[in-house]
């Protein structure tokens, strides 16, 4: 055991204890039994006390927390706070006991990765105990490990990859508009700024996986989508190994494609953020479009949420609608983006709202259930070739309003909340998404 991990328990034993603090106050809605008996887990681990039974306990509020995050509608923060803590504490107790020395540090990593991922590390202070964490778990107990790989993009052939029935292309802005002229004339319709982010440090090092394994250390974890796109009837989820993720997507013809999808990596991994220049114009305060009224900014407190998207040749995002502005930033690979305006939407044939769905019809992950007024996945494969199908309507009219553009590496694309799009990896591919 390393000695900062008891006086680490032993003063968060002690915050837990303490009615007063804010992180404790947190808790209290999940119900006075369940801070007992969280109290009385760490009060067990404190004193080597029936510490198996501590354990399983921590593991047990861990995925009554979780049950309760994946099946409420608006689950209370305090459920995130007590996957958090028990996470964090039972990685402390882990340290503490170790029941596998060769296994405990990948353990505990993947422990406090899943807090990130699941709950967000949610409570004041509490991502920067995660981070600190995984960084003293690998400088303590996991040799750095880098790798010698071939670039995560080899060089490839550029080639044109528009579908033919798409004649429209979105406008490319050879210089960056002004900032007000990107208010006043430039924010009602997509566009292309080439090259806009050629000079960011991302572009410069995120195809090389030596860095990118660097910059997380040794035995960190990501959810990753498996198999088609998340209309198909294979797909599935996973949490799994970083490095395991980047060699899988590295190798051409995997047997199922794995897509690290609207991933707030940067939370997780700090450091790759500050490869990214924010764009002056997502401060902008834009207001609601005609065509899409009930837009509202992000209700965090920057009114910015980025994500990352990252996966190898063929992985698909399906039409669907944001309802957010957004920046969208290609770094490495190229990409086919399809949009149409939210005046196409009669013609999209979009899934069904999840509580009109036959009860049974298995659940399409497709169908909306966060916001039931607005079902936001088109079933069309705007990607496809027009065929004698049941989406005539979409080819007949839709096609006409559409507009398609393949993204270079440092091209920054721009959409108005409400617009179709659909999103095609042409080799492999790592985007950054701005919604504001």
């Amino acid at each position: 055991m390393v000695e900062w991990v008891q006086p680490l328990l032993a003063a968060l034993h002690a915050q837990l204890e303490d009615d007063s603090d804010i992180l404790t106050v947190g808790l209290q809605s999940c119900g006075a039994s369940i801070l007992f008996t969280l109290r009385a887990a760490v009060h067990d681990l404190i004193k080597n006390h029936l510490r198996e039974e501590a354990c399983k306990t921590l593991d047990d509020l861990a995925d009554r927390a979780y049950l309760e995050l994946r099946t409420s509608k608006n689950p209370s923060t305090c459920w995130r706070r007590l996957y958090t803590d028990s996470k964090i504490l039972r990685t402390l107790a882990e340290l503490v006991h170790p029941e596998d020395e060769n296994a405990t540090p990948t353990a505990c990593i993947a422990r406090l990765d899943h807090s990130i991922i699941t709950a967000g590390a949610c409570g004041e202070g509490r991502l920067e105990l995660v981070l600190g964490l995984i960084g003293k778990i690998q400088s303590s107990y996991l040799r750095e490990v880098t790798g010698l790989h071939a670039p995560l993009l080899p060089m490839q052939a550029r080639s044109n990859f528009l579908s033919p029935h798409y004649s429209c292309t979105v406008p490319r802005l050879a210089d960056p508009p002004s900032f007000t002229s990107f208010i006043s004339a430039h924010s009602h319709a997509p566009f292309v700024i080439s090259k806009y982010a050629s000079e960011w440090p991302a572009t410069q090092s995120w195809s090389d996986l030596r860095y990118l394994r660097t910059v997380a250390g040794p035995g960190r974890v990501v959810p990753v989508e498996v198999g088609g796109d998340y209309r198909s009837a294979d797909w599935t989820q996973q949490i799994m190994g970083w490095d395991e993720f980047l060699d899988a997507i590295s190798k051409p013809d995997a047997e199922k494609p794995l897509y690290l999808a609207q991933h707030d990596l940067f939370k997780q991994f700090p450091t790759l953020r500050d490869d990214v220049v924010l764009p002056d114009y997502v401060y902008a305060a834009l207001p609601a479009t005609k065509e899409f009224p009930e837009y509202r900014p992000p209700g965090n407190e920057d009114q910015l949420v980025m994500n990352v998207w990252l996966g190898p040749k063929g992985t698909v995002s399906p039409a669907h609608t944001d309802p957010y502005y957004n920046f969208y930033a290609q770094v490495v690979g190229r990409k086919t983006v399809w949009l149409a305006p939210p005046s196409a939407t009669p013609f999209m044939y979009p899934y069904p709202h999840a509580q009109t769905s036959h009860n049974d019809q298995p659940h399409n992950p497709a169908a909306n259930t966060i916001e039931p007024s607005m079902s936001n996945t088109s079933r069309v494969d705007v990607f496809g070739t027009p065929g004698e199908d049941e989406f005539t309507e979409f080819w007949r009219d839709a096609v006409a309003l559409s507009m398609c553009v393949t993204l270079e590496p440092g091209d920054v694309l721009f959409f108005p909340p409400g617009w179709w799009h659909a999103m095609r990896s042409e080799e492999m591919s790592f985007s950054v998404s701005m919604w504001f």
